[in-house]
């Protein structure tokens, strides 16, 4: 005897909706891109942590000394992103790249405006591109650029 199935399907989001206060440490760097510059946190053995954590990851320890950070640095990975989706921060084709700002020791994960994954490597430098109208967001950051005309890649040693 042969027996029939039937699926029953049916469409479900599953979704946990939150507010989240930001607290002390995350909403000093906020403020700080709010008013175009980039704060992180140094640890006790010194290294600056951006974006800033409220401990040190290595002893558990708070931390408290905020630095201030340049706004361009170097691409320390990268991923090409070649159709964007409705929430990602650019519209066209862009990279995702970890950003090691000038005076941080930890990379920033933003977008890269590149034009084409033949533009960015590891190395390329780059600088923010604020949004006109800042508010306390992480996408008070536009996206980054690269920098200038010059290659600022580093060479990769042959392993």
């Amino acid at each position: 005897m042969t027996e029939t199935t039937t699926s029953l399907q049916a469409p479900h989001v599953l979704e946990y909706p939150y507010t989240r206060s930001v607290g002390p440490v995350i909403g000093r760097f906020l403020e700080g891109l709010r008013d175009g510059r980039i704060e992180g946190i140094r640890t006790s053995a010194g290294k600056v942590i951006v974006p800033p954590t409220g401990y040190d990851p290595e002893t558990g320890a708070d931390l408290t000394e905020f630095v201030e950070v340049g706004t361009s640095g170097v691409v320390t990975t990268w991923s090409w992103q070649p159709e964007p989706r409705k929430n990602n921060p650019l519209d066209k084709p862009f990279a995702w790249a970890l950003i090691q700002l000038d005076g941080a020791d930890t990379g920033l994960l933003h977008a890269v405006d590149a034009e084409s994954p033949e533009k960015i490597s590891v190395g390329t430098r780059v600088k923010v591109r604020w949004r006109e109208e800042r508010v306390g967001h992480i996408n008070d950051i536009e996206c980054f650029e690269i920098s200038d005309g010059l290659d600022h890649r580093v060479e990769q040693e042959d392993d």
